[in-house]
């Protein structure tokens, strides 16, 4: 199916760290780039010592300069696989800590849509992720694809859509109906009902009709209350019942202190999900 995205998207950052999540990723960002003659900004953060960073460059110089042969030799490989043939690559070496590396070419290049890789862990092995994935998602101007598992073609046919329907989820939503549209796929309105926050179905599809009244493009489109003990597992169950292609959600970008007492639902499904999930930042 040929992927086909909006005239102001056409920059993809895709962060690698060679692993095997991260060449899931890059398969489907060049499954996109290739047919909307899109650019890869494919982008490596190198792991130095501690004392690289330190600001004295004449510190054990041969050994950094190894450090930067081995990454090039990496991307050589990576583009030597035949999916990643005839495609608009940019190929930069970065020595910032991951996070701050990855904001800062987001704002750099314009970047209008990050595609990143992920395990689907919990544990300890999650805090490790809190810092990169997690973050990203949380602060990115431009949307996050997520990508946890080899697929061969990305097409998107059933697309879920989860939230609160409230005023400051309509600009979200705009974004959400663009992507629907470049798939063709049905987009699944989910609002989640919990034990602590419960409404009547009645009212749950009254607040949703009135919601989408007066945007343009929606094409197929369903209307779902779902209940559940969270609104996590509602969204997660939900989507696995449709056997949904792509779940997408609002972050609201919380940071200290107001992220730690709200938390973070499309951080914890970023997690958690084993299926796509792409974020839009309010």
């Amino acid at each position: 199916m040929i992927l086909k995205l909006n005239s102001s998207m056409k920059k993809i950052l895709l962060p690698t760290d060679f692993s095997e999540q991260a060449a899931y990723a890059l398969k489907v960002a060049a499954s996109i780039a290739k047919h909307n003659d899109a650019t890869i900004y494919l982008m490596h953060m190198l792991e130095l010592p501690t004392h690289f960073l330190s600001g004295d460059t004449n510190l054990d110089v041969p050994e950094q300069l190894l450090f930067m042969k081995i990454a090039h030799e990496r991307f050589e490989k990576t583009m030597d696989q035949d999916f990643m043939k005839d495609i608009n690559v940019e190929i930069t070496v970065e020595t910032h800590k991951a996070f701050d590396g990855i904001t800062q070419a987001i704002r750099q290049h314009e970047i209008d849509l990050v595609i990143m890789g992920s395990s689907g862990v919990s544990g300890i092995k999650e805090m490790f992720i809190g810092s990169n994935t997690e973050k990203v998602v949380r602060t990115s101007d431009a949307p996050v694809l997520v990508i946890k598992n080899a697929i061969d073609d990305f097409t998107v046919r059933n697309f879920v859509f989860a939230s609160d329907f409230t005023n400051d989820q309509k600009l979200v939503f705009e974004q959400a109906i663009d992507f629907a549209n470049i798939f063709n796929a049905k987009l699944h309105l989910l609002f989640v009902n919990t034990p602590s926050r419960f409404v009547t179905t009645p009212v749950a599809e009254k607040k949703m009709k009135e919601f989408i009244v007066g945007f343009k493009d929606l094409g197929a489109y369903e209307l779902h209350v779902y209940n559940d003990d969270t609104i996590e597992h509602g969204i997660l169950n939900f989507s696995e019942s449709i056997e949904a292609d792509l779940i997408g959600m609002s972050t609201h970008g919380r940071q200290g202190l107001a992220h730690f007492f709200n938390g973070s639902i499309s951080e914890d499904l970023v997690n958690h999900a084993l299926r796509p999930v792409i974020t839009f930042k309010i």
